[in-house]
């Protein structure tokens, strides 16, 4: 595995360049977006996490992307993580490898985790060195991961209708019966979901666990969200659908890839620039697209 060295790569490694054109789909209007760029040539891409560091006094961006390259739900060992620039060029496509069918990542104090299967796979970004392998105890299909502001991880198994919690290195399970729940966001210590037709949220300081509905109507099997400001919410379906969320629920469907065969699974965002990242699972290619509001 070679170490990730973020700025340093962005001056020292060849860029090897993607074929890219522009995305082939429905769009909508207001909001809408944009199509940027579409990058080819990856391995079964199921997640794209927005990431930036500062690294020596400046700011380096990159794109992780976890890669399952084989089947969805095997433990083969040929999975791993890509690395993009934010222009769509591949800055290193094997900055990780030997992961089983590697989905959801999240990032918390250096560290990035990853859902790969039935362990939480956890790696020191700047080493890329896997630091911790954690099994999630009668785990079938982890599918997303996100970290709340105290670190505590959350990890969705959309085969078990289950959410665990991973704290002090220990993964229990903890939110039972939430049917197809898939995508998973913190945000302002609530956590949402995204589950089948619907967005759910639950209050982390309500011990309760009473889960609520932001959202229904979805017309596929939802799977990554993304918060985009003002309590709205960008949430894919992996058939190749892609919905603007209001904060009042209200849906409004920004994409229909379905006719080009083109996924939409665990999206992943960039507030600065309103940008939003679409791995297209088995199309093989990440796609970028501006959000317009």
């Amino acid at each position: 595995m070679k170490p990730f060295m973020p700025f340093l790569c962005c001056l020292t490694l060849p860029l090897l360049l993607p074929s890219t054109v522009l995305a082939e789909a429905v769009v909508s209007t207001s909001p809408s977006l944009a199509s940027l760029w579409h990058t080819k040539n990856l391995r079964v891409p199921e997640s794209v996490l927005w990431y930036q560091q500062q690294h020596n006094g400046k700011t380096d961006t990159v794109l992780f992307v976890s890669e399952i390259d084989g089947q969805g739900n095997a433990a083969d060992g040929v999975g791993g993580v890509a690395v993009l620039n934010t222009d769509g060029s591949i800055r290193q496509q094997d900055w990780l490898r030997g992961l089983n069918a590697p989905k959801g990542l999240a990032v918390f104090q250096g560290k990035l985790y990853i859902a790969d299967l039935t362990e939480v796979v956890i790696v020191d970004i700047a080493s890329a060195k896997i630091l911790q392998k954690i099994k999630a105890p009668d785990s079938v299909f982890l599918n997303d991961v996100t970290v709340d502001a105290k670190g505590v991880v959350y990890i969705s198994d959309t085969r078990k209708n289950r959410i665990y919690k991973l704290e002090q290195n220990q993964i229990s399970s903890w939110l039972e019966n939430i049917e197809a729940a898939n995508g998973l966001k913190v945000v302002d210590e609530k956590l949402y979901i995204a589950a089948g037709d619907k967005l759910l949220k639950l209050d982390l300081n309500d011990s309760s666990n009473s889960v609520t509905q932001v959202a229904i109507g979805f017309a596929e099997r939802a799977d990554g969200l993304e918060s985009v400001g003002n309590g709205d919410f960008i949430v894919s379906c992996w058939a190749g659908l892609v919905y603007y969320v209001y904060a009042d629920g209200r849906i409004q469907q920004l994409l229909d890839s379905r006719a080009a065969k083109l996924n939409t699974a665990d999206i992943g965002w960039d507030p600065a620039t309103n940008t939003l990242y679409v791995p297209t699972f088995l199309g093989n290619s990440v796609q970028a697209f501006e959000l317009k509001r």
